[in-house]
């Protein structure tokens, strides 16, 4: 054979074993070993099966179904023969099964094992079926199934806040139902998976993967199925890729890629779940001893300190083959290296599975005990960062989930609470409604007691105003009143019936202090007396000018020689006109108190985060029914002055009066849309403004001129005066 034929066999031999290096290294050697140390400390203690000694025969499965069934075969028949239904032991029985540590091997092999009765004990096997005690009533193990790792890596999805996560799992049956029953398990809780990578031997789709992976957004992936040559040669080429991304291992992929530190590089920060490691007495010792200087004959234990250490072996071919296989140039040692004294969490495992098989068989029964798994980082390089594993961010509290258009129940837009609704927590599927008396604060986490609303004196700038206008325009009522009655004497005062005059500015004061009942707290006794009390004096006043325009008319007619109004001259006729104008509101009141009167009342839904406390009218038809009724009464005065408004001038009050009933018909005209529009304190502003502004627009346009001749002009206050049409 020519040297250029061997060159292209090695490279087809380098091609083809050049990942399979790691997978054949010092793991399961560590572990034969460990199997070896147990059954010898076994056979030399006394007290655990005395008289007998234990035997065995491994075998290595290579992760293949096929080697597994021949292998356990050939055991069950005896002297290295396949015959199955046939034993050829000729001495020594066989008691039990150690293994298999992958699920893909133990399944078949625990199947067969359960036809023939023989206990099996394996040492990694985590699928979830092998639990059924139906199926397979003889095997045992002392790891926990995956159901346990499912739930415990919802548990730390859970913790972190990941719920957008990937997935890597082997293409083949193992990965998919591992893959389908882990999606079950975290879907279930909200948690959504944006990509799932099938691993297998082609290639076309490694690439499609890795586009994945970077386009991807998660952080976090989680890996289950086996790990064969295929799934460490993928994460070897897409080593950049695996830099920033946090992966969840399954146990035995942690077992792979403990081999070599380049094949734990692009796991770096990664997590895997693993029993807790219990230190195997003696088995340290035992590891450090083991040297290819004391164990000449174990060319296995060579081929692993050549492949670990780069260790020159005695074997020059071997040297030159496993060089360029590996592509590692080899060196003298001194002796001095070690490469087993690292204890797996696998030993400890498979010893306790070889002591629970001893006592098994001395105790006449199984012994088992699990213990549940605990999160080991693989590295300790951490940088102080959570990986992101989520579609979007968190919704804060103040804001809640909102679906929209989007394909994954993880992905969706955050969006702050409605009016009157709170969120206190974090990713809130729904805003909760406030109670009524209480509202939201301004981050919408929680519900305060909304503010009171009303008119008051203390924190209105509007009250000390109108208590101002009010007490100062009752004032000048009160000092109006006592000139007329120091002058009620004279012919200013005495011309248009000074009585009524007086009732008039009585009523007038009143209506200015009434202006307190609307402020202040409303209760239920102010909400019926400022009604009523605005409603009765306003109708008084009303019926007072009304009396007068009248006595001017019929003063008017009387002044005529011969005329019949003569009769009606006197203060009868205006008495009983006010008396009956006054009774008729009375007994609205009444009527409108005794049905349905006014009351306080708490209006939570007009103003957000403010309960106004107003009065509620009761009766609505009544309450326009006072306003129409005095309505009423300043139509008829100022149509009536407005008739007789070009009298001589003895009698030009009309005028006055005229000018008085138009700006308090302007003032209410315009004050029923603004009260009907507004709520809480402005809507009692603007029927206190109403109340001022028709009230002093009477006593300006009636009283005012008449004061003016009292008090500036006394030399007009003469009879001469009144009945000279010529003058005043």
């Amino acid at each position: 054979m020519s040297a250029s034929s061997l060159n292209d066999i090695l490279k087809v031999l380098r091609a083809i074993f050049g990942i399979c290096g790691y997978l054949i290294d010092h793991l399961e050697y560590r572990i034969l070993l460990t199997f070896i140390f147990a059954i010898n400390e076994i056979n030399g203690d006394p007290g655990i099966l005395p008289n007998v000694t234990l035997g065995y025969h491994v075998y290595d499965s290579c992760g293949d179904i096929m080697k597994a069934i021949d292998d356990i075969l050939k055991i069950l028949s005896g002297n290295k023969r396949d015959v199955p239904n046939y034993s050829c032991w000729e001495q020594g029985k066989v008691a039990g099964f150690i293994g298999d540590r992958q699920s893909i091997t133990t399944l078949p092999v625990a199947q067969i094992l359960g036809l023939y009765g023989y206990t099996q004990i394996s040492y990694g096997a985590t699928d979830p079926l092998l639990s059924d005690r139906v199926l397979y009533p003889y095997f045992f193990r002392t790891v926990q199934d995956d159901h346990i790792r499912y739930t415990a890596i919802l548990k730390l999805l859970q913790y972190f806040g990941w719920n957008w996560v990937g997935i890597i799992t082997s293409d083949d049956e193992s990965g998919e139902k591992e893959l389908r029953e882990l999606s079950q398990k975290i879907t279930r809780h909200g948690i959504c998976i944006e990509f799932v990578i099938k691993i297998s031997s082609r290639q076309k789709h490694s690439e499609h993967y890795l586009a994945s992976i970077e386009k991807s957004t998660s952080q976090v992936l989680i890996t289950c199925g086996t790990c064969s040559a295929h799934c460490v040669r993928f994460v070897l080429t897409s080593e950049s890729i695996f830099q920033n991304i946090t992966i969840i291992l399954k146990t035995s992929w942690t077992y792979v890629l403990y081999l070599d530190l380049k094949t734990v590089k692009p796991f770096n920060n990664s997590l895997s779940f693993v029993s807790p490691t219990n230190q195997v007495p003696g088995v340290n010792n035992l590891m450090h001893s083991f040297h290819p200087s004391n164990r000449p004959n174990d060319s296995l234990l060579e081929d692993i300190w050549l492949i670990r250490l780069r260790c020159l072996s005695p074997n020059l071919y071997k040297n030159k083959v496993f060089q360029y296989l590996f592509n590692f140039t080899a060196m003298n040692c001194t002796g001095k290296e070690r490469s087993l004294d690292y204890i797996d969490n696998s030993q400890s495992l498979v010893y306790n599975a070889v002591y629970i098989l001893a006592h098994a068989l001395h105790n006449m029964h199984a012994f088992l005990e699990n213990k549940y798994p605990e999160i080991d980082p693989l590295r300790y390089d951490y940088k102080n960062k959570i990986p992101r594993a989520r579609c979007n961010d968190y919704c804060l509290p103040g804001f809640r989930k909102a679906w929209i258009g989007a394909h994954h129940t993880c992905c969706y837009d955050c969006l702050p609470c409605s009016q009157g609704e709170i969120s206190s927590i974090t990713d809130s599927n729904n805003c909760q409604t406030c109670p009524d008396n209480e509202w939201p604060d301004k981050r919408k986490v929680k519900c305060v007691p909304k503010t009171y609303e009303f008119l008051s004196y203390g924190n209105e700038i509007m009250s000390p105003i109108f208590c101002s206008i009010s007490l100062f325009f009752s004032a000048i009522s009160f000092l109006i009143l006592r000139a007329f009655i120091l002058f009620h004497d004279t012919p200013i005062v005495r011309a248009n019936n000074c009585n009524l005059s007086f009732l008039l500015l009585v009523s007038i004061m009143l209506s200015f202090l009434c202006v307190f009942l609307f402020l202040g707290r409303p209760v239920d006794i102010t909400c019926m007396l400022r009604q009523t009390s605005f409603g009765i004096i306003f109708s008084v006043a009303l019926s007072s000018i009304l009396a007068k325009t009248i006595m001017v008319y019929i003063a008017f007619k009387a002044a005529k020689p011969g005329s019949s109004w003569r009769k009606w001259v006197g203060v009868k006729v205006s008495h009983s006109v006010v008396l009956k104008c006054t009774t008729i509101q009375i007994m609205i009141n009444v009527i409108w108190l005794s049905i349905s009167p006014p009351f306080q009342e708490f209006d939570m839904h007009s103003y957000p985060g403010i309960i106004i406390i107003q009065c509620n009218e009761g009766s609505v038809i009544a309450f326009y029914c006072v306003l129409g009724y005095m309505g009423i009464l300043a139509a008829l005065s100022l149509v009536l002055a407005f008739m007789v408004r070009t009298l001589p001038d003895s009698f030009n009050e009309a005028k006055y009066i005229t000018f008085s009933m138009l700006v308090f018909c302007s003032v209410w005209i315009a004050m029923i849309p603004a009260y009907l529009s507004t709520k809480g304190k402005y809507m009692v502003a603007v029927e206190i403004f109403a109340i001022l502004a028709s009230s002093t627009g009477i006593l300006g346009c009636i009283f005012f001129p008449k004061c003016y001749i009292l008090l500036i002009k006394p030399e007009m206050n003469t009879k001469k005066h009144i009945l000279d049409r010529h003058k005043f």
